[in-house]
């Protein structure tokens, strides 16, 4: 009945034009900082939704769902990290092939190879000012009247991004060089930018994200560190708790070191990426300034 009554209205002469229909683009970002990150750019052009986004499952042991891969099937662009973090991802796009889907793989973007040994890209604070740039040239190829409005998004993204990197600065100005320890490499980039030495060995951190006994040595020399007061911060995973991580986290809090909780998720409700971010770096500012722990953002 209504497309009758539209062609009726058209055929009496009406010289009222017709209102422009906005095509909303489907999007997903595989983990929800990149889905975050993606709202902000495509802002009202996109229904985004985010694969990984529960703060309490372990993103190496995700297993995919009818459900996401309706999502996948759907989508007409995609956000993805590389580098093996989310490679169900791939098999997923496979088996829903689409010759007009766009994928944005963070990896390839940076020009890292599979054999790079951290996959939390997203900490890098290169990374997301790349992806956004491409998140918008994307968005601007799918719904190319709306360009300007997709690059008016990302100038106003990198804009907000200042305090971070401002953050970050000044970090590596009056603490660089502060010795820290970690369980897994999720925030190793943020801290090589801030200046920060780690102590953990990589091959502990790449056991535990792995999911591998650490060696006994290495967990001696990890205890270490806060018995003998080696290092001024400890980031902790909060994502992946086990007994031997629970332990070794008591073991700094009894120790005096402070404690800072870091995310492969963004935690939610209450931030975005840049929020997020900065909230990173400030908690561990102020564990080393005033020896403050902030176990949960």
């Amino acid at each position: 009945m209504v497309a009758v009554v539209a062609v009726v209205a058209a055929g009496c002469g009406s010289s009222r034009p017709a209102a422009a229909k906005t095509t909303i683009i489907n999007a997903i970002g595989a983990e929800n900082e990149y889905a975050n990150v993606l709202s902000q750019i495509g802002g009202r052009d996109v229904r985004v939704s985010s694969i990984l986004n529960n703060p309490n499952t372990d993103p190496h042991t995700f297993e995919s769902s009818p459900s996401v891969a309706a999502e996948v099937s759907a989508a007409q662009l995609i956000v993805q990290n590389g580098v093996g973090y989310d490679a169900f991802m791939n098999k997923i796009e496979s088996a829903s092939p689409s010759s007009t889907r766009r994928v944005i793989v963070v990896q390839n973007l940076l020009g890292l190879p599979d054999t790079t040994p951290n996959p939390h890209l997203w900490y890098d604070p290169k990374t997301m000012p790349a992806t956004a740039k491409a998140m918008a040239a994307d968005l601007s190829a799918l719904q190319p009247a709306h360009a300007a409005y997709f690059q008016s998004n990302l100038k106003r993204f990198d804009a907000s991004l200042s305090p971070w990197f401002n953050a970050i600065a000044t970090f590596k100005t009056k603490h660089g060089g502060t010795p820290v320890a970690t369980t897994e490499p999720v925030a190793d980039y943020l801290l090589e930018a801030m200046g920060a030495i780690n102590k953990t060995p990589f091959p502990f951190q790449a056991d535990v994200m792995n999911g591998v006994e650490p060696a006994p040595q290495d967990v001696t020399l990890e205890n270490g560190f806060f018995s003998d007061h080696l290092v001024k911060v400890f980031c902790y995973n909060q994502q992946v708790v086990d007994a031997l991580t629970t332990s070794i986290r008591l073991g700094a809090l009894k120790a005096g070191v402070p404690v800072v909780g870091v995310y492969e998720t963004m935690p939610t409700p209450g931030y975005d990426y840049q929020s997020w971010m900065e909230a990173e770096v400030n908690a561990i500012q102020r564990a080393v300034t005033q020896g403050v722990s902030t176990q949960h953002l």
